[in-house]
């Protein structure tokens, strides 16, 4: 992987991962732009403790661009654009309209692909790998800024979801703290070692290895399954069979194998609800480590991919219980949703 850091007109990183060494990135940004002002704020709940960043200059973020003024599409024939190369492979650059900025944690943008038309889920194995390898290098970067506790990589693909961009991307947070889902991970992880001296993930993982109802996928390397608890319609979680942390830990194996295993879990999704069905909208989320925790060894790396659809036309909104009161309902039994995935394996 030849890595190329570089800037836009006003002043954010932008860096480029391509796969080839000889590969040459000189293209200048040729936009008239001043330097992003903006400040997030954090605030916490008095009654929960939970942070909430306050960011109200996202209000003039772009939304749903035509396709001839996408900001994610190749800065060529005169386009202006997020990245001024006529074409790349991954691109990851800071975001202009960050929901954490002015020294509270850092967002970020990654590009998957140059094509506009394409989904995660259309890259080769090489492609899926080298996004990866970016996930990977911008944890250990951003892990090392002042201050941050928490990186998070994720994708939401599908206007269902709220994205504003159709063009494939995904996004990249860095927090100042530690997030709420992975707060609660935490204790209950300190509270089953103290009940059973033993690792949590490890036997979340074995209990599902040892059931099979719920296993959509095994190799050498990593398991997928729906959880037993799911709170969403379709949701798998897949973890490597070796618990590491973060994606720093990931051994060259599991790295290799993590782009196959992947696609097809994507692949899977999109056949879901039948041919004639628009694309299924999904969110893809990795649990990292924190990396300021002294005990993150015991901490499971793991991704969840999850979609809000709940059968072909209806989608699953979150309503009075989990809106209002946290309390999931699901109207898909665990065991039935993966039955499903399982049926719609790639031959």
């Amino acid at each position: 992987m030849k890595k190329t850091v570089t800037t836009l007109a006003d002043g954010r990183e932008l860096i480029y991962y391509d796969s080839r060494d000889d590969a040459v990135r000189d293209a200048v940004d040729p936009r008239p732009l001043t330097p992003v002002v903006s400040r997030s704020e954090i605030r916490h709940d008095e009654l929960t403790g939970d942070p909430v960043a306050i960011a109200s200059h996202r209000q003039a973020r772009t939304y749903q661009p035509p396709a001839d003024a996408c900001p994610l599409c190749p800065g060529r024939d005169g386009h202006e654009s997020e990245i001024p190369a006529a074409e790349y492979e991954v691109v990851v650059f800071e975001n202009r309209f960050p929901s954490l900025s002015g020294g509270l944690g850092r967002c970020e943008v990654v590009c998957f692909t140059d094509d506009h038309t394409a989904s995660f889920a259309d890259l080769t194995e090489e492609q899926a790998r080298l996004v990866l390898d970016a996930w990977t290098d911008r944890t250990a970067e951003l892990s090392a800024l002042p201050d941050i506790e928490q990186v998070y990589c994720f994708e939401n693909r599908g206007q269902e979801i709220g994205v504003t961009l159709p063009h494939s991307h995904g996004q990249i947070y860095a927090f100042p703290y530690v997030t709420p889902r992975t707060a609660r991970m935490r204790g209950r992880l300190d509270e089953h070692r103290a009940a059973t001296g033993r690792n949590l993930f490890d036997d979340v993982v074995a209990r599902e290895l040892a059931d099979g109802e719920r296993i959509v996928l095994e190799t050498e390397h990593w398991i997928a399954f729906v959880p037993y608890a799911a709170h969403w319609p379709y949701e798998v979680h897949l973890y490597p069979r070796r618990r590491v942390p973060d994606l720093l830990a990931l051994d060259e194996a599991a790295r290799t194998e993590f782009a196959q295993v992947y696609l097809e879990l994507l692949r899977r999704f999109d056949r879901l609800f039948g041919p004639d069905e628009p694309p299924t909208p999904y969110i893809a989320a990795w649990h990292q480590a924190p990396f300021t925790d002294a005990r993150r060894e015991d901490f499971g790396l793991h991704l969840e991919l999850f979609t809000v659809r709940r059968a072909s036309g209806k989608l699953k909104f979150l309503a009075g219980t989990e809106s209002g009161m946290g309390a999931f309902m699901n109207d898909v039994r665990p065991e039935d949703a993966a039955r499903r995935i399982r049926e719609v394996a790639s031959t």
